[in-house]
């Protein structure tokens, strides 16, 4: 994976969010050292078993991930400071008291600091019940604002129209983040389609990175920037792959997605198949297999150095390009469009205390 340019270390420039799926994880296990500080990904978990809890143990040293737990039921088991991992805890507007005070105790176990998730299309209180449920939070965590990050979360983005909706409301959002001195700010979107099932097969088809497109739009605030990897936002929505053999690959501004359906011959041979197809597309990465893990994979099954896969080994190599992808452009020298730090519209408040409302804040939306 390509490191940041210069070898400095960093804050985080890229916070995605991933499901705990087998893929996702697979896929952060095989993070290049070099760029661990630089990635701070939110990790959704819908189902806590063994191997979850396993690999949260077996990520590079320096990789932090943030894990949300708002799926699971709010019990004594789901508690982050029980599973004795580092981790940072995700925090949404609504959680209970109870699960705050857990969330409180996981952050000053580890990393001092969590992340508070803002979802656009769920938490459309006016500024002034924002600001509430945020003090709320610092309150019965015990954190202060410049120990949190802000997660603007805009779900699923997936055309010109959606981008277009989102925009203002976000920046009405960020209106409203400047009144406390959060740690940073970040900006996610989800831009790929629930379903690949109706995308053409045997060709590789481009899929827009709408998500990509809204946070260039909003470039000019200096947030930092999310997405949802080569997943959908969409609650439910199918795992990276179907049936067919599917990889989804990131290039500048789209997705390339490759489905094989040719009969005849062994699926093995459809996969390198597909595969000879993508290492000879002009998206293939002048690096090579050096780019990433994934693109090692997929170069390997191309040779036919190695079966198949499955659908998790699939959603693996994808992501694994996806997540160097990102970060050699967002840190690539002379990027216009590259984070700058955030920065409040208005001086820092007293540590703890959220900034006096600005004068007319009682009748603007937060969202």
């Amino acid at each position: 994976m390509v490191p940041a340019h210069g070898g400095r270390a960093a804050e985080p420039v890229y916070r995605p969010i991933l499901a705990s799926r087998r893929g996702e994880l697979e896929a952060l296990s095989h993070l290049d050292g070099a760029v661990t500080s630089l990635l701070a990904p939110v990790i959704q978990v819908s189902i806590l078993d063994s191997f979850t809890l396993d690999v949260f143990g077996r990520l590079p040293e320096g990789l932090l991930p943030a894990v949300d737990v708002t799926a699971l039921p709010d019990a004594p088991e789901t508690e982050l400071v029980r599973w004795d991992v580092p981790l940072v805890p995700v925090i949404g507007l609504a959680e209970s008291d109870r699960r705050l005070v857990a969330h409180g105790a996981a952050a000053r176990a580890h990393a001092h600091r969590s992340v508070v998730r803002l979802r656009v299309g769920q938490d459309r209180a006016g500024p002034d019940a924002t600001t509430t449920a945020a003090e709320r939070i610092w309150r019965l965590t015990r954190l202060v604002p410049e120990q949190c990050d802000l997660l603007v979360d805009a779900g699923d983005v997936c055309c010109a129209a959606d981008v277009r909706v989102a925009e203002p409301r976000i920046r009405r959002l960020l209106e409203w983040a400047r009144r406390h001195s959060w740690r940073s700010v970040s900006v996610a979107a989800g831009g790929m389609p629930p379903t690949m099932s109706r995308l053409p097969t045997d060709e590789p088809v481009r899929v827009d990175r709408w998500d990509w497109q809204l946070w260039q739009r909003l470039a000019d605030l200096g947030v930092s920037y999310g997405d949802y990897g080569v997943g959908s936002a969409v609650p439910g929505a199918d795992q990276p792959g179907d049936r067919l053999p599917t990889v989804r690959y990131t290039a500048d501004g789209a997705w390339w997605v490759y489905r094989w359906s040719r009969r005849g011959g062994r699926g093995d041979d459809r996969f390198a198949d597909l595969c000879r197809t993508l290492v000879s597309a002009p998206n293939w990465p002048t690096a090579g297999a050096a780019f990433s893990w994934g693109d090692h994979e997929i170069l390997r099954r191309a040779r036919r150095g190695a079966g198949a896969g499955s659908i998790s080994n699939w959603a693996a190599w994808g992501t694994s390009h996806h997540l160097a992808h990102v970060l050699a452009t967002l840190t690539s020298p002379g990027r216009e469009s590259r984070p700058g730090p955030w920065r409040s519209a208005q001086p820092a408040p007293e540590r703890g205390r959220p900034a006096r409302p600005h004068r007319g804040g009682e009748t603007r939306r937060a969202g």
